[in-house]
């Protein structure tokens, strides 16, 4: 951690009564800390200064951290604003529904989360859909042998997020490799030169969106084709107050890059955990042989609690988004702290998923505190797939689609008689920051 700091700041400073965190870097502030060790530098913010303190987060500017429980009611306090997320990438969130409050987020939701309750997914048979176009990539993993693990589940999303889109898979590590552009907007320094991040992330994004355009286009020209492009286009088209294809395209792009990086980070930590608990790979085996298919609709996976409890148990202990932003409207309590209008807030999801006083034997990877759990699934434990309990509206298509992808790989894994295994460090390279995921160098074997 001392190497991800700044030697020479390390005076104790305050702002607005809270104590800034020592270590910032002039531009970046604490993002290197932040992107390697995130987990390390709560720890040691929280011992040395207490419950909330500042970050620098470079471009984004100074938030006030928070590591107080009361902190989580604050994601649904009308006094608390998403509209620091288009401040901080404005060229990735703008128009978007993760970015908006009120009238303008609602619009947006609604036209577009219809298609993404089981519902809908059922009634379009995105499960017959996905079920076959999983069961094809986990077989070649087998054939091969040895996978980079988070590159293959990176692709595998990208063309189920395509298939459901209705947009043909073409050019699959391309479009991979422009969205991994698009994500730096979140930490690009504010330098626009040739070959600098901010730079290469707008070239990216009007690449992506041009891309989208036409495929809006050929929606109106062909409405009878079925996919989510041609659903939300129509409702987009049919809305009360007619929103913009600017507000459209950029929802579609927003979609796609959480419809594939957070669920393929998952599911990359999904089979890591299962390559190095033997234990967990004979359970998941086990209730794979005796529902003896991928299941296909939302109403099927109740057949499959491991699998979910799997999938849910993996999100807690490896939250693919694990901070959350926002602004202070008005002044807020929390706990014994004010908190002024204006102040710039952020909720590091990452260690409530991980707290004793939310979790018991919190750093223990234990499907059973899913399986014996009786209370239904809420809205705090969907937090880590998207901005805040009020805009998951793809958390029913990941929950699908881990779950089939569970099944698929125990089933066909075991019908060649292998199991996963780890030919890597699992913890060495990892980033946490701006989405959480694995070394992008981690192999499995399969033998």
């Amino acid at each position: 951690m001392d190497m991800l700091l700044n030697p020479l700041n390390r005076r104790h400073r305050l702002r607005h009564d809270i104590a800034v965190v020592p270590g910032a870097f002039p531009l970046v502030g604490h993002l290197p800390a932040v992107v390697c060790d995130l987990p390390c530098l709560l720890r040691r913010a929280e011992r040395t200064l207490g419950s909330h303190f500042w970050l620098d987060f470079g471009p984004a500017g100074h938030l006030m951290t928070s590591l107080d429980p009361d902190v989580l009611a604050l994601l649904r306090h009308k006094d608390v604003s998403s509209a620091l997320i288009e401040d901080i990438a404005p060229e990735l969130f703008g128009g978007t529904l993760v970015a908006q409050d009120g009238i303008a987020h609602r619009q947006a939701r609604d036209a577009i989360q219809v298609s993404l309750l089981p519902k809908g997914l059922t009634q379009a048979g995105i499960g017959e859909l996905f079920a076959p176009v999983i069961r094809a990539r986990v077989q070649r993993w087998r054939d091969h042998g040895d996978v980079i693990i988070l590159r293959e589940t990176g692709d595998l999303m990208l063309k189920l997020i395509f298939s459901l889109m209705g947009i043909p898979a073409q050019d699959l590590p391309g479009w991979r490799r422009k969205y991994r552009q698009l994500l730096r907007l979140i930490v690009a320094p504010p330098v626009d030169l040739p070959g600098l991040p901010l730079r290469r992330g707008r070239a990216a994004r009007d690449w992506i969106d041009a891309r989208l355009r036409e495929f809006v286009r050929a929606a109106r020209e062909h409405a009878s084709r079925t996919g989510l492009i041609n659903d939300m286009v129509s409702a987009f088209d049919r809305s009360d107050n007619a929103l913009s294809d600017d507000v459209l395209v950029a929802n579609i792009r927003l979609l796609l890059l959480g419809g594939h990086e957070t669920t393929a980070s998952t599911m990359a930590w999904m089979v890591i955990e299962l390559a190095r608990q033997p234990g967990l790979w004979d359970t998941l085996v086990e209730e794979a042989q005796r529902v003896g298919a991928v299941p296909t609709r939302h109403a099927d996976l109740a057949q499959c609690p491991v699998a979910e409890a799997l999938f849910r148990e993996t999100l807690r202990v490896h939250p693919a988004t694990p901070l959350l932003v926002r602004r202070a409207v008005r002044d807020l309590q929390l706990g014994q702290r004010r908190i002024p209008a204006g102040t710039d807030l952020c909720v590091p999801l990452l260690h409530f998923s991980t707290s004793a006083l939310l979790h018991e034997a919190p750093d223990q990877f234990r499907l059973a505190r899913w399986l014996q759990r009786t209370e239904p699934i809420g809205s705090m434990d969907m937090l880590q797939f998207g901005t805040g309990p009020h805009v998951c509206v793809g958390y029913h298509l990941a929950w699908l689609e881990l779950v089939q992808f569970c099944i698929a790989l125990a089933l066909t894994m075991h019908e060649a008689g292998v199991r996963p295994r780890l030919l890597s460090d699992a913890e060495k390279g990892r980033r946490y920051y701006p989405t959480a995921h694995p070394s992008m160098t981690i192999r499995i074997g399969f033998s």
